[in-house]
């Protein structure tokens, strides 16, 4: 099977290419692969206020395009004493138009003074993947993986992405930024939600 992968992340795609690397037969390809040029419309596939409804626009948006079947993700952190946010515009969390490391460090620090004063019990936090698989005008294939965490002050460890370096997960004693990618795929919410999806493709490659 032949599967795009609907995301402009080279992070993000190298991620889902080691977590779902041992199902049979699966061909994964990202939209450069498939010469799928970057469009203004792509800015507008996430108009939503839950991580499913976004992950099912942008997968049908990118099916349609190239016929494919075609996997999205929607992905981003709760945060209990912010009420849920940044949720699903964790990308677009702090003011400006950055891009890229500029926005994940941007994100980070706007993060930490929203949550300056918050006691650590209180700093509970929960990341939140929403995966849509989509192959023909039917219903998506729908599937999510969550997992629990802490946010720090400051942050730690120089690997992952995103919230990673804040993201503290209390039972490792460490952040995701702070772990070996082996380990992070096996508890993060994509890991999680992209195994859950690995499940359904083995499923149906059987059936």
């Amino acid at each position: 099977m032949r599967l795009l992968v609907a995301t402009r992340s080279a992070h993000k795609l190298e991620e889902i290419r080691a977590i779902l690397s041992d199902v049979p037969d699966l061909e994964l390809v990202g939209l450069d692969d498939v010469g799928v040029a970057a469009s203004p419309e792509e800015d507008d596939l996430e108009p939503y206020d839950t991580f499913e409804a976004n992950a099912e626009s942008k997968a049908r948006y990118f099916h349609e395009r190239t016929g494919l079947p075609t996997v999205s993700d929607d992905s981003g952190l709760a945060v209990d004493a912010l009420d849920g946010r940044p949720g699903v515009r964790s990308k677009r969390f702090a003011p400006g138009d950055l891009e890229g490391l500029a926005r994940d460090r941007a994100n980070n620090r706007h993060l930490v003074e929203l949550l300056s004063g918050v006691p650590e019990p209180r700093r509970t936090a929960r990341y939140v993947c929403a995966v849509a698989l989509v192959d023909g005008p039917g219903p998506a294939h729908l599937v999510r993986g969550e997992c629990e965490g802490r946010i720090l002050d400051q942050e730690r460890g120089g690997g992952g992405f995103g919230y990673d370096p804040l993201f503290f997960i209390p039972d490792l004693g460490h952040t995701f930024a702070q772990v070996p990618a082996r380990e992070k795929h096996a508890r993060s919410h994509r890991g999680r939600a992209f195994r859950a999806l690995a499940h359904h493709l083995r499923s149906r490659a059987g059936a």
